[in-house]
């Protein structure tokens, strides 16, 4: 009998929110996210419910989103249990976007098995999650899985190295998980694993004496004009020293995205359709875009700022609303808060190229103000940090997790479609 699509419990779906966690190939391109529904309450004001409803809630989250506007051209990895993996309602997951995580609380039983084979035949792949050893599940399970995922955090120190041995197998990829830093990523790499998640990609590795490059300089001269309301001619005369500004810029103002109605050759022109609004947001995110590359929006840091600097702005048009410079300056706070990471300097170094207001240094340097507040829930978010004090920063922004949840479906969205126009 077919169960019928899942529908979101009201008070369960009040108090979601998404997190989204990259994961990245042996090349640091992106080629799937983790799909994390979190309940945004502390667990002593969590309402009982049985295992089934909470499995449906996230299942039905995730097949009524729309896969494309949630993870863009890449795969969609989604968290499954045992009555999830039973129930006839799974099927409302797009086979061709989602791989299905076997929880690590799934036993391998003949019915699991059986259904897992029954659900690969309909063009499901799997993945196993949160292995640290090799147990009779994990033995059981190999088989049938795609993907194998390490949590390297739980591991017995020194035990990584053997467990990625006996693990390896042409017809399985392994994925490190819970990956934080530069060194860890090496290790992984060196013992062959195909994908890595986690944050290592986002922490700045300061290299003394580092300097900006000569085009990232130009496009910071350009972002300071903008700050002190330099001239229309100054500005256009200082995009016209910069052939890769120039050439960048009218490839930007000829797509669909900005919606020209006929052809723009002129920087002038281009100047003027785009708005020194759209000029500057596009300049920001420009920072984060390698030239020669077609593929750029699959880089990990441009997709984490951009999608900062969007949710930022939200969060300050709903919580002031009308107050247009306020929600440009939180997507400047957004995007500006891996500027460290991409350029290999510390933050106070590179505040130093460039004017900011006085909020936007506090929160950059400090985490202190309102945009400092909503730069630190992003954060935690992303790193599916202490559900606790989630709730104490959402409840310091006046936000409700509802309110969240739809702020950030709209700036993936955003972010999805704007940076494959760049």
């Amino acid at each position: 009998m077919m169960i019928a699509p899942p529908t979101m419990p009201s008070k369960l779906a009040d108090n979601f929110f998404l997190a989204r966690q990259p994961i990245l190939n042996r090349g640091q391109r992106l080629v799937a996210y983790e799909l994390l529904f979190r309940d945004a309450r502390t667990r002593n004001e969590a309402d009982v419910t049985d295992d089934a409803e909470a499995t449906a809630t996230v299942i039905a989250h995730a097949s009524e989103l729309g896969m494309e506007h949630v993870v863009g051209d890449q795969m969609a990895f989604v968290n499954v249990d045992a009555i999830g993996l039973m129930s006839d309602f799974i099927r409302f997951l797009p086979n061709d976007k989602v791989i299905l995580e076997i929880l690590e609380t799934v036993k391998a039983t003949p019915e699991i098995l059986d259904r897992i084979r029954e659900l690969k035949q309909a063009g499901f792949k799997f993945a196993l999650d949160d292995v640290i050893g090799q147990s009779e599940d994990v033995q059981k399970f190999q088989p049938l899985c795609d993907v194998i995922k390490v949590d390297i955090k739980d591991m017995q120190p020194g035990t990584l190295p053997a467990l990625a041995r006996v693990l390896k197998n042409p017809r399985q990829k392994l994925l490190a998980e819970k990956v934080e830093t530069i060194e860890e990523f090496q290790e992984c790499m060196e013992l062959g694993f195909e994908y890595f998640q986690g944050y290592y990609f986002a922490r700045p590795v300061i290299l003394s004496g580092k300097k900006i490059s000569p085009s990232q300089r130009s496009v910071l001269h350009l972002l300071d004009l903008l700050n002190t309301d330099a001239s229309s001619h100054e500005i256009e005369r200082s995009v016209k020293h910069d052939a890769l500004i120039t050439l960048n810029l009218l490839r930007l103002v000829n797509t669909p995205a900005v919606g020209a109605r006929y052809r723009i050759n002129s920087i002038g022109h281009a100047l003027m359709v785009l708005g020194r609004r759209q000029l500057k947001r596009w300049l920001q995110i420009l920072l984060y875009v390698k030239t020669g590359s077609a593929q750029e929006f699959t880089s990990p840091l441009l997709q984490l700022a951009t999608t900062r600097g969007k949710t930022m702005e939200l969060m300050v048009e709903h919580l002031r609303p009308g107050q247009r410079v306020s929600a440009d300056i939180g997507f400047t706070v957004g995007v500006m808060s891996l500027m460290d990471t991409l350029f290999s300097i510390h933050m106070r170094d590179v505040l130093e190229s460039v004017n900011v207001l006085d909020e936007v240094r506090a929160a950059l340097l400090h985490r202190s103000g309102d945009y400092g507040s909503m730069l630190n829930l992003i954060e935690h978010i992303e790193r599916d940090r202490d559900g606790k004090q989630l709730a104490q920063l959402l409840h310091q922004l006046a936000l409700t997790p509802a309110e969240l949840y739809d702020i950030q479906l709209a700036a993936i969205e955003w972010v999805t479609d704007y940076t494959r126009s760049i």
